[in-house]
């Protein structure tokens, strides 16, 4: 009997061994998907948070979290299943889903532009296409259902490029892959959101501390107003304030910046992605054109061939994705959005009638 449990425990020992390996390598290849899909990631973490701006301070982080939580859905719940799906029964529709998707964000990004460029003719198409919102909870509603449509596209790319990154993995460790690196990426995404978000109030904080040695010591001189400050902290102050100042000062052009790198992101990649697909459907033209001219502008530059490259590839691509959301906006106004309505007050009325 002894012999045949130490026999057991060793077959249970090899099995364990087998399954740390299996985890082990599940955790490589996320790590290699993720990185893979770093360009669309950093998209992402850019085209946020022009959602969150112009909120107050209180609603900055329940508006990234709700975003949050939205993506964790879209990956998890609706992409994971629907990419093994696909990939398993019918991969031929992925290209053309991953299009839609592009030319969706083309389309929100032309929006942006527009805004932009004709305040009015962006505010007369936004009241075509979509409910007027009057109150701030429905506005933050509407912001937050565009922030999760918008990343429902960006995480589609995501997880398409995970997927793509491991074609001869099993299934399950496909699933455990794709999932992997869809909750990490969406923790690292919203929390470098979220700090980003909370930097001005963090920049007032130390500019107001008064006792920032003490404070960070954890010590009650920190908390007591009435003590006078200690020499660390006369010291240490001039250099929080500075910091605290410069956080305060800078975050708005900051974001501001962010905003418009955001849009530039929704345009090239939406725009990249839509080229891609054409060549999958013979149309390479472009995407050849696109590509011999960034290896022209790289060999033209060799020192920093790598940047000169992208430069001119996310340009190509987003002057293509801008042209192509520039044409269905008007599509959106006169026929799409109409076709909604329609559709929509038929349904409608069926229900009346049915009631």
């Amino acid at each position: 009997m002894s012999i045949g449990l130490i026999a057991l425990l060793d077959d249970v020992a090899g099995l364990a061994k087998v399954a740390a390996a299996s985890l082990d390598d599940v955790v490589t290849q996320a790590a290699k998907a993720g990185a893979k899909a770093a360009g669309v990631v950093i998209d992402d973490a850019a085209v946020t948070p022009r959602y969150v701006t112009g909120f107050a301070a209180s609603r900055e982080l329940p508006i990234v979290r709700r975003i949050a939580v939205g993506s964790l859905k879209n990956k998890l719940l609706f992409l994971l299943p629907a990419a093994l799906a696909l990939s398993l029964f019918a991969p031929w529709a992925i290209t053309p889903l991953l299009m839609l998707g592009g030319a969706y964000l083309c389309y929100e990004g032309a929006e942006k532009v527009l805004e932009a460029i004709q305040p009015h003719s962006a505010h007369a198409h936004e009241t075509a296409v979509t409910q007027a919102v009057q109150d701030a909870v429905g506005l933050e509603d509407t912001k937050v259902s565009s922030a999760i449509k918008t990343d429902f596209i960006l995480s589609a790319e995501i997880m398409a490029i995970a997927l793509a990154s491991v074609p001869d993995s099993s299934f399950w460790s496909q699933a455990m892959i794709l999932a992997a690196v869809g909750i990490g990426i969406t923790v690292a995404v919203y929390g470098g959101v979220a700090l980003i978000v909370k930097a001005d109030d963090v920049g007032v904080a130390l500019a107001a501390n008064e006792r920032p040695a003490s404070t960070l010591l954890g010590l009650r001189r920190g908390s007591a107003p009435g003590l006078p400050a200690s020499a660390a902290d006369r010291a240490l102050r001039v250099v929080t304030r500075a910091i605290g100042r410069g956080l305060v000062l800078g975050m708005p052009p900051f974001l501001k910046l962010l905003g418009i790198v955001g849009t530039a992101a929704m345009v090239w990649v939406g725009g990249g992605i839509v080229i891609h697909g054409l060549e999958a459907y013979g149309a390479g033209w472009l995407g050849h054109a696109l590509h011999a001219a960034a290896e022209a502008g790289a060999h033209a530059v060799p020192v920093l061939a790598g940047a000169v490259e992208w430069v001119i590839s996310a340009a190509g691509s987003g002057v293509f994705g801008l042209l192509l959301g520039g044409l269905l906006i008007p599509l959106t106004h006169y026929v799409l959005a109409p076709t909604v309505r329609r559709l929509r007050g038929l349904r409608g009325a069926r229900a009346q009638r049915a009631s």
